[in-house]
């Protein structure tokens, strides 16, 4: 990936619904080797696909969770069962595996408190393996960007 490169992927951050044309033009380069190297972005994999970025209060679910969660065991089977149901909970936007005093954080999106503590008894706590769950609530964002900084 050259400079070039770079600087289609963040143009396309930006806004994905560009043409082709526009595009070309905010990169200083022709339509035709523009969409060449589009394509060959997403031919490697390094674009994933497109998507709409949608308000997340204005789609009903305003509250965002940070659920740490520790794992009584941490073999193989133990960890890919919680793993792989994990994959399965729509309310989980994101789930990192961490360091520190937990082995996973979690993105939680949910309509509100009663919703939370729903999701908390009726799905968090059937996982297999849980130890733990650290619960931390965002009552505000004050930075949510989707475009990578210049490497």
């Amino acid at each position: 990936m050259d400079q070039k490169d770079v600087q289609i992927i963040r143009a396309l951050q930006k806004d994905a619904r560009l043409t082709n044309q526009d595009l070309s033009e905010q990169v200083n380069l022709s339509p035709s080797p523009c969409l060449r190297r589009l394509r060959l972005l997403e031919k490697k994999g390094v674009l994933k696909g497109y998507t709409a970025l949608v308000d997340q209060k204005a789609y009903g679910l305003p509250l965002t969770v940070f659920t740490q969660i520790k794992l009584h065991m941490h073999n193989k089977d133990a960890v890919q069962a919680f793993e792989d149901r994990v994959m399965t909970i729509p309310e989980i936007m994101d789930c990192y595996i961490i360091t520190g005093g937990s082995d996973y954080l979690l993105r939680v999106l949910c309509k509100d408190l009663d919703g939370y503590e729903f999701f908390v008894r009726e799905t968090l706590q059937n996982l297999p393996g849980i130890a733990s769950i650290d619960t931390s609530f965002a009552y505000s964002v004050v930075k949510q960007s989707h475009v990578y900084p210049e490497i």
